[in-house]
């Protein structure tokens, strides 16, 4: 049987027979194994079936070497070996950046594309804090938790890996922060240069953000959520999962609180993550600062009756038994300190 976990260099011959076998539209990762299992060798594979002609390869290779990118192809002594030792490792990746990236050890942060303010900034927190303890960190360029998380890593490397071909930029907000990443960290693809990214597309790209990592942290999943499917196929790896817990009256969080109830680690803070993987604690900055200027009792009291999850304000008024002008202006001035997200209907909640 085919050993995805070897290392040493392809012939030229049999690369290129790869490359032609892996990008025919109907061999997937799974049936090109199996198809080196049976033929033995991909060159041989391609004699016997109908595969893609060179001239695809080449003219993919041509707009990938434009932008400073190349393949990595199974076998290659550069493709990760920690993808290769998958049943379903992608037979090819297209790459535009540091490819050091790849030796280092990598944790991955997914969660909601709807994220919160509080969800934002726990991933930027969890991000850094990982950078900082010597891990590049993997996601998958989606908005939301996965933005930032690139955007916190950038400095210390960080891995993005797309749905679609790397020559496509998607979601397009995140125009400028994918060509950071070409220029800082590391764009990976499976998909073939100009393929669009489709539906069916992300959950193969989540196997490959689990894949490549030694853990993967989750951040706000609802209970319906591609983060979802990162964390199961992390298990199925043989990957730790690490998930911020959150309150159960939020439905982002929903499918979070699962995944501890199902066995996944709690982590509390970045100091959860990198000593599961033995790394010497790193000082973690909270931001429950005290407020400025709400030092009255009845400041105190809206505060009290508030928390993480979502809450009306004029639930706050009724329960709080303060006036509709004092809530007001303790909302206000917690949200100036950037410790307030105001959500619809009229709801609040602490960041």
């Amino acid at each position: 049987m085919f050993d995805g976990s070897e290392t040493c260099e392809l012939d030229p011959g049999e690369r290129r027979a790869r490359l032609r076998l892996a990008r025919t539209p109907r061999i997937g990762p799974v049936s090109f194994h199996e198809a080196l299992d049976h033929f033995g060798s991909a060159r041989r594979a391609c004699q016997e079936l109908d595969v893609v002609p060179d001239s695809r390869i080449a003219h993919e290779e041509q707009g990938l070497a434009a932008r400073g990118g190349q393949f990595l192809v199974l076998g290659d002594s550069a493709y990760p070996p920690a993808l290769a030792a998958l049943p379903d490792a992608p037979p090819v990746l297209s790459a535009i950046g540091d490819l050091g990236l790849l030796a280092r050890e990598t944790v991955a942060v997914v969660g909601a594309r709807n994220a919160s303010m509080a969800g934002y900034r726990l991933a930027a927190d969890f991000a850094a804090g990982l950078g900082q303890a010597g891990f590049a960190v993997a996601s998958g360029l989606a908005r939301g938790i996965d933005t930032a998380a690139h955007e916190a890593a950038l400095a210390t490397g960080t891995i993005a890996v797309l749905a679609g071909g790397i020559d496509q930029v998607y979601p397009p907000q995140n125009a400028s922060l994918q060509a950071a990443i070409a220029r800082q960290g590391l764009l990976l693809s499976e998909a073939a240069w100009g393929s669009p990214p489709v539906a069916r597309a992300f959950p193969r790209r989540n196997r490959i953000v689990s894949g490549l990592s030694k853990g993967v942290v989750v951040i706000e999943a609802a209970a319906k959520s591609g983060s979802l499917i990162t964390a199961h196929r992390a298990a199925e790896q043989g990957r730790e999962v690490f998930v911020v817990p959150g309150s159960p009256l939020d439905c982002r969080y929903e499918g979070s609180n699962t995944l501890i109830r199902e066995g996944a680690i709690l982590a509390r803070d970045v100091n959860d993550i990198i000593s599961v993987f033995g790394r010497p604690p790193a000082p973690v900055q909270r931001s429950d600062k005290p407020a400025k200027k709400l030092h009255d009792t009845e400041a105190a009291k809206v505060m009290e009756a508030m928390g993480s999850a979502p809450t009306a304000v004029d639930e706050l008024v009724r329960r709080c038994q303060v006036s509709a002008a004092t809530v007001a202006e303790v909302l206000l001035a917690l949200e100036l300190e950037g410790r307030l997200e105001r959500h619809r209907g009229n709801r609040v909640s602490l960041i």
